[in-house]
């Protein structure tokens, strides 16, 4: 564990503006975050200096508190600046939604700009034990995991050998937080695209886990919006929108001054060029809109009293469908830009490469790929999701 950072921002509007005012810094090494495959030392640590790792932890225990949409705007802000960077902090700031009781809050993290990283799907194996669990198993896609403080890692809960379930049958899964230093790290993230976000495989072998550094996400310890199993992935499409809108500015900048070569007809007043940034901007609006909006609408139903399960389908599936939308129309627009710029594109000096392979490689991810579709479309038609865990659904076994 790191020091406690002096005087870190601790509102909605602090952590904002302290996000703003570090993109810049974040842009001038994106090359080197990239050729490195991480964040370095220097670099953690002002992001650990904005705020945003404590965002989730809620105003009891000293945190901000803030809403999904104002998480959203900060980690746009970062990933304005540097993709890897926006998409360390997204899955960083996760220690603050674990459902750990309060008590193990406080145990487990002296401060509050805490950063976790690992797996949640339960692709490990937990044993029961006195006290706790027998940890094993190996995990993929940790991003962040050389500069985590704790690391997750979901797995199947076994008593006596066997496989515990839930009173509806589907195997019952945990998550266990264990330290850096009892983690393996599989140095295998070689990426097209997100390479400076580290995503390595990590080993876990026969550690102890003990019962209160464990939580089920269909288990919360509070109230309120961010306890619903959905607080995690809420806040994942920032981090394609503020690509997406670094790539629309530099665009923009470039086209002020651009004249074709060859007609001599300056970019501002050639029509495909205006056609095509604002065909772009309307594409951005309206997916950024659809997020936000959808966020708002969810905060204030959860905020309302309302509990998950209570939401009508349409609203279930609100947030899921825009976060998908908003990561494949974020990858068009870039796609688009990186088009219309043609081989000025290609060249390193040009940051239209680095954000099109990140934007490539983000989308393979699973909350951008069809199976969440398929998920949204069989939960409003009564049939089987085959990611139910994008609908909140913790519990539910799925192929």
């Amino acid at each position: 564990m790191t020091a406690p950072v002096a005087s870190v921002p601790n509102t909605a509007a602090q952590i904002l503006a302290a996000a703003r005012a570090l993109a810049p810094t974040l842009r001038e090494h994106s090359a080197e975050i990239e050729e490195h495959r991480g964040l370095s030392a220097h670099l953690v640590e002002l992001l650990r200096g904005t705020g945003v790792f404590r965002m989730g932890f809620p105003r009891a225990l000293g945190g901000p508190g803030l809403s999904s949409t104002e998480q959203i705007e900060v980690i746009e802000a970062l990933s304005y600046g540097d993709t890897s960077a926006g998409w360390c902090a997204m899955i960083g700031m996760d220690a603050g939604l674990y459902a750990l009781s309060d008590a193990a809050v406080r145990e487990m993290f002296p401060n509050l700009d805490v950063i976790a990283a690992g797996m949640l799907p339960p692709v490990g194996r937990a044993d029961r034990v006195p006290g706790g669990y027998r940890l094993s198993g190996r995990w993929g896609f940790a991003s962040g995991i050389a500069h985590a403080d704790w690391v997750s890692a979901g797995a199947f809960v076994h008593t006596d050998g066997r496989p515990e379930r839930t009173a509806s049958g589907a195997p019952y899964w945990r998550i266990m937080m264990v330290r850096p230093h009892e983690v393996s790290v599989v140095d295998n993230w070689y990426a097209t695209g997100l390479a400076g976000s580290g995503s390595a495989d990590f080993t876990v072998d026969d550690v102890f886990v003990p019962e209160e550094h464990t939580f089920s996400l269909g288990e919360p310890t509070r109230t309120g919006p961010l306890a619903a199993p959905d607080a995690l992935m809420r806040k994942m499409p920032a981090v394609a929108l503020g690509v997406a809108r670094a790539a629309l500015d530099h665009v923009r900048e470039v086209a002020r001054t651009k004249v074709n070569r060859l007609t001599g007809t300056p970019w501002a007043e050639d029509q495909r060029v205006q056609c095509t940034v604002a065909e772009c901007e309307a594409a951005y609006l309206s997916v950024r809109h659809a997020v936000h909006g959808s966020l708002r609408h969810r905060w204030e139903r959860l905020e309302g009293g309302a509990a998950l399960g209570d939401l009508a389908p349409d609203e279930r599936i609100a947030t899921m469908l825009t976060r998908l939308a908003a990561m494949r129309g974020a990858r068009g627009i870039v796609r688009r830009l990186y088009d219309l710029l043609a081989t000025a594109s290609v060249y390193r000096p040009s940051p239209m490469d680095r954000w099109l392979r990140d934007m490539e490689t983000m989308c393979q991810h699973v909350m951008a790929q069809d199976q969440i579709i398929q998920s949204a479309g069989a939960f409003l038609l009564g049939g089987r999701p085959r990611f139910p865990l994008a609908l909140g659904i913790v519990h539910q076994e799925s192929s």
